[in-house]
């Protein structure tokens, strides 16, 4: 409905609005007088000598707050001045007075006060009035005060308190109404509102000074949100309308808080009954505002809070009246309720299904915990692997954990949720997200059963298995990914016994490998096949006591299974995940052999084979590069594990390959630079030999060395290649160095001390007087160079 303001309320608003029109108004006269003075100034002709027209001035600024609004702040201010100043009198000068004294300052300050607002009415100054009537109702308060202190000291303190809230909130709502009712005065926005928020008080405080317990408290709040909301929900003006929103929710929330804490703390059906008729009042209130308040959202919060009051207290008397584990199957059950007896509007309904939604997360949200350990609790089993079957599945799954309290109908919990997403959520956008949770939600139903029902241990491993072979029967990633994390728990959990740990992981090998040839979520069960079947291998070596480094060569079997595999695979993500899984099994058998060096080069060798075999793929030819590196990174371990010391032992085996490589790849493109062909395979022998021959103090190997060099030097040269030139021509030079350094010693030695410097001299004036036959030649030479390949 359309609300409209009291006759007085408008015509100040008009009135506002005026001033304000005409301050803009006169601001933009004056704008144009100066505009139409500059074009004036700017159309005249300007005689020799004249000076040019001023400037224009700038922009006049316009006021950052209104009148007003000034007014406003003052008056405000003035009134807190006022207030304080009251409140310092009547609690420190206050004894300078008799009796008699005080009662008449106060009394006749506090009449003055408030018969003030009249004039100042009449003379239209509303906001003074607002002002000197907020001033006065402070001074009441004040009053109340001092007559407890004056005449009423021996009066009890709650009593006396309830009384003076309740004349006072009377008082202040009757001199608002008797404001309004005068004629010539507009009403006051104050008055009226603060009797409101002084009205929380009279029933509460009346309940205790009547020696009411918490149930009486909470009952009096209560009916007071109830007077709130009524107000609200039936007054026009609109700061009365605002306070006593604010009011309900904040004493209604208050008392419905209160309620729950007494269903909760209840020890018997009679004290969860009493507090079930506190909440069954809540409810009441809440749901009347649904059905009166004008706007939608009001409707659905107060659908939303009754619902959950009622849920709330009927719950209560459940859990009062059965065992402690089935407190929230008893919420729950209520909560679910709620969907099958909504009734009424769109808005009605709408709360009323939010409701239920947040009593079903609460009890999902209950039996997380529980899913937690079930899932992740078996993991530490790796710190345990082997040391026997354990009494039931629950002591299987909480290793190093405590299981949660409470928490024996979880499964019940979690498979009741699920039944309702799956069968109460209409057709449409939310449709398949509600099936997706529910699935899940079943998933962790069947999985934590086991544990919650201490069932035996053989059902801990059964329910799991059974579980992923369903959830695989689907053709979707998210059923394979749940059925990955549910064998995951079950792999850790399996890990108890050797029998366990070898049945489970055979089986989930199987599992996967089976649903990957049916299509179910191919790259998923391929991925999680090759892994399981991986963990089965280091498990059956384990089982039959090898060493880890004769596991390692077990291990080997899945790469060679992933490399036979993958090019048969269609799927371009399902070869890659298998690829990757069977490269990750051979890095796991490195891993394993790593402690002892001969079968680690073996392992490496197989590795390189298996790459090798790779390779052969024409859309895997980079998988030669990795067969390379592992060949020669074999090579180097065996070399090591003889205690080879000769550097060329291990840089040879890099050099052939490369060099052959380098001269097929020059067979197919000619055009490729000798750098890049020949270049890193002579780099890998020639720069570690020259690196150890400086620190030689034999002579085969600098011998070797340089007969090396100067062959790779006449052959770069025969054949007109860059690469072999220059590097074995700078290692024939540096290897010649090396082997006339000691000469150069003692010729230094021997000449006396200024012969260097005279010799460095001499040097730089024959380059000097040949520089530019010698820049003619440095050209030659790098022309020469840049014509070979």
């Amino acid at each position: 409905m359309t609300y409209f303001p009291p006759p007085a309320e408008e015509l100040r608003l008009l009135d506002t609005e005026l001033r304000q029109l005409d301050v803009r108004r006169a601001h933009l006269l004056a704008r144009r007088a100066w505009l139409v003075t500059a074009l004036q100034q700017a159309s005249a002709p300007v005689a020799p000598g004249w000076p040019s027209p001023p400037a224009p001035p700038f922009p006049s600024r316009r006021p950052e707050t209104t009148a007003p609004g000034v007014q406003n702040v003052l008056l405000l201010l003035g009134g807190i001045l006022l207030t304080v100043a009251a409140m310092v009198f009547t609690l420190v000068s206050w004894g300078h007075l008799g009796i008699a004294g005080r009662s008449a300052v106060l009394g006749a300050v506090t009449l003055a006060v408030l018969g003030a607002p009249v004039a100042l009415l009449r003379r239209g100054l509303r906001s003074t009035a607002e002002s000197v009537a907020g001033l006065g109702l402070a001074l009441t308060a004040l009053d109340a005060y001092a007559l407890h202190e004056a005449a009423f000291t021996a009066a009890d303190g709650t009593t006396y308190a309830a009384a003076a809230a309740t004349v006072l909130a009377t008082l202040w709502a009757v001199y608002g109404t008797a404001l309004t009712a005068l004629p010539g005065t507009a009403a006051l926005r104050l008055p009226r509102p603060a009797a409101l928020t002084a009205g929380q008080l009279p029933l509460p405080l009346w309940a205790l000074a009547a020696g009411g317990g918490a149930h009486s408290v909470t009952a009096a709040a209560l009916l007071t949100a109830a007077f709130d909301a009524a107000v609200g929900l039936r007054v026009a003006q609109r700061s009365v309308r605002t306070v006593a929103v604010g009011c309900a929710l904040a004493t209604g929330g208050w008392g419905a808080a209160a309620a729950v804490g007494l269903s909760l703390e209840a020890t018997g059906p009679g004290e969860a009954t009493r507090a079930a008729v506190l909440l069954a009042l809540a409810a009441a209130v809440a749901l009347c505002v649904a059905r009166f308040a004008p706007h939608p959202g009001f409707v659905s919060g107060g659908a939303l809070a009754g619902a959950l009051c009622g849920v709330a207290g009927l719950g209560g008397v459940l859990r009062a009246s059965t065992p402690g584990d089935w407190t929230v199957p008893g919420y729950l059950a209520c909560g679910i309720a709620l969907v099958g007896v909504v009734r009424g509007p769109e808005a009605v309904r709408r709360g009323v299904v939010w409701a239920s939604g947040l009593v079903q997360a609460g009890a999902v949200l209950w039996a997380a915990p529980a899913v937690g350990v079930t899932l992740l609790g078996p993991a530490a089993r790796l710190g345990h692997i082997w040391s026997g079957a354990p009494a039931d599945a629950r002591a299987a799954v909480t290793v190093d954990a405590l299981w949660p309290p409470y928490t024996v109908t979880a499964p019940l919990l979690l498979a009741a949720v699920a039944v309702v997403l799956a069968t109460a959520v209409p057709d449409g956008e939310w449709r398949p997200r509600a099936r997706t949770a529910a699935l899940t939600l079943l998933c962790a139903a069947v999985v934590v059963a086991p544990a919650a029902l201490e069932l035996p241990y053989a059902a801990a491993l059964f329910v799991p298995g059974v579980t992923a072979a369903a959830l695989l029967a689907h053709k979707t990633r998210t059923t394979a990914g749940f059925a990955l994390l549910v064998s995951l728990g079950l792999a850790f959990l399996s890990l108890a016994t050797e029998t366990a740990t070898l049945t489970v992981l055979a089986v989930l090998t199987a599992m996967f490998a089976g649903a990957a040839w049916r299509g179910r979520a191919t790259a998923v069960s391929a991925g999680a096949s090759l892994v399981c079947a991986t963990a089965l291998a280091v498990a059956a070596g384990a089982a039959a006591g090898w060493r880890p480094e004769h596991i390692a060569l077990l291990v080997l079997l899945v790469p060679v299974v992933a490399a036979l595999v993958a090019p048969r695979i269609d799927d371009r993500v399902t070869t890659v995940v298998v690829e990757a899984v069977g490269a990750g099994a051979g890095l796991s058998a490195v891993g394993l052999a790593v402690l002892d060096p001969p079968l680690l080069a073996l392992v490496l060798a197989l590795c390189a084979v298996i790459a090798a075999g790779t390779a052969v793929r024409p859309d895997r030819r980079r998988a030669g590069y990795a067969a390379v590196a592992l060949f020669v990174l074999a090579s180097w371990v065996r070399l090591a594990s003889w205690q080879v010391g000769l550097a060329e032992a291990y840089t040879l085996p890099v050099t052939v390959p490369a060099l052959l490589v380098g001269a097929l790849r020059r067979r197919r493109d000619p055009a490729a630079s000798s750098w890049t062909a020949y270049g890193p395979g002579l780099a890998a022998t020639l720069l570690p030999s020259l690196a150890v021959a400086w620190g030689d103090p034999g002579w085969a190997r600098p011998l070797l060395l340089g007969a090396s060099a100067l062959l790779v030097t006449l052959l770069g040269a025969r054949h007109r290649l860059q690469a072999p030139l220059v590097l074995g021509g700078s290692v024939l030079t540096l290897d010649a160095l090396h082997e006339l350094a000691p000469y150069l010693v003692q010729v230094t030695d021997a000449l006396p001390r200024w012969a260097p410097p005279a010799l460095a001299g001499l040097l730089l004036l024959a380059l000097g007087a040949t520089y530019e036959q010698r820049l003619r030649d440095v050209r030659r030479v790098r022309e020469v160079l840049e014509r070979m390949n």
